[in-house]
């Protein structure tokens, strides 16, 4: 699964970059990412950054989180959130818009990380089932999440027990995703 959710998400960036450049004869831009360092910069101006994927460097795992909270992590978010530096990037599944968080550099890869296991805390204390989170919505209170227990892709409902499945594993959502410009 590691091979496939890593060819996903690989196969992904490169749509969306192309979709950038053939529609904005530019590459991704980002203006929330805008004088914060990272691999991915290619070039900037007075209030942007112009970025590029690059390959990720750090060790290739979430260990931290699988030792904070005493979990084995499902091998696709190790994948996933180890595959490569990039920006978030704007998608759409279906009918619902998306952000696909990403790691934007070796101290957000950090941060993301803390963010994890502060969502996995507050689950167990709810006494929800573990989930970890892959994009954002427009709605503060719903995110794109990998169930932990079965692999598969949800939306849920922050503090809630409400999910919905969208896809059966990291791989096949990543397939399905469709980039916005």
């Amino acid at each position: 699964m590691e091979k496939e959710t890593a060819h996903a998400l690989k196969a992904f960036t490169e749509r969306y970059c192309n979709v950038w450049h053939e529609q904005r004869d530019s590459w991704p831009q980002s203006e929330e990412l805008y004088g914060i360092p990272s691999p991915c910069i290619i070039s900037s101006t007075d209030k942007y950054v112009i970025w590029q994927p690059k390959p990720f460097v750090p060790e290739r795992n979430v260990n931290p989180i699988e030792q904070a909270m005493e979990i084995v992590v499902q091998t696709p978010l190790h994948t996933f959130y180890t595959t490569q530096f990039a920006g978030d990037m704007a998608a759409r599944f279906g009918e619902l818009t998306l952000t696909l968080l990403q790691t934007w550099s070796e101290d957000d890869f950090v941060r993301m990380q803390e963010n994890l296991i502060g969502h996995l805390v507050t689950q167990k204390r709810l006494k929800l089932s573990p989930t970890l989170f892959i994009a954002t919505l427009d709605s503060e209170l719903d995110v794109i999440s990998l169930c932990n227990l079965s692999g598969e892709v949800v939306k849920e409902t922050l503090g809630t027990r409400q999910r919905t499945v969208l896809a059966p594993n990291l791989a096949a959502f990543l397939d399905q995703l469709e980039p916005v410009v």
